[in-house]
């Protein structure tokens, strides 16, 4: 019976040294489980991060693109329609060349040098001016040479008369080249 006893309070003292194992084991794994965790959501975050500045960025990126081709379309829509009524202008500009005499010819030219302000003012307002031509440096983006002289006193490439106005939108683009008269 010694033995016995013996044999059941060896199996009770196992039963207790494994529960408290069994435990021990229980709180460590508990512990690894919640760092893992933990380390899986900092992941998991900063992987959301990144999606989400990547995200931001090629949305800014978008909008960005997007004002660009807007301000392109309605550049060319201005150079489009301010193209087509520069033979206005050029007329207008014929019609105050020509002599006149009578009183009411006088009254109708200064008619027409309002009617040309008004419209040189109304291209300004959208962005479009001259290029200035006489006397500058022949530029091939900016002028046509349609006639060349020689002439000594004069430099090289050097636009000696404008014999049609031409106009730039916004410093940058060419809505009609000047048409012009090139020293050599």
């Amino acid at each position: 019976m010694a033995n016995e006893e013996r044999s059941n309070r060896m199996n009770k003292n196992n039963e207790e040294l494994n529960e408290e194992l069994s435990e021990d084991n229980i709180e460590e794994t508990q512990e690894s489980a919640e760092v893992e965790e933990e380390e899986t959501l900092e992941d998991k975050l900063k992987e959301q991060t990144d999606k989400y500045m990547r995200l931001y960025a090629e949305f800014d990126n978008f909008q960005k693109r997007t004002q660009r081709e807007k301000d392109m379309r309605y550049g060319d829509a201005i150079i489009d329609a301010v193209a087509e009524m520069l033979a206005i202008g050029d007329n207008l500009e014929r019609a105050l060349k020509t002599e006149v005499e009578s009183e009411d010819a006088v009254k109708l030219k200064e008619g027409v040098e309002m009617v040309l302000k008004q419209f040189n003012d109304s291209i300004q307002k959208l962005g479009v001016k001259p290029i200035e031509a006489e006397g500058e440096q022949f530029d091939p983006n900016l002028h046509n040479a349609v006639m060349h002289i020689e002439d000594e006193t004069i430099d090289d490439n050097t636009v000696v008369e404008e014999l049609m106005k031409g106009y730039i939108y916004k410093d940058n683009r060419v809505v009609r080249h000047s048409m012009v008269k090139v020293a050599n």
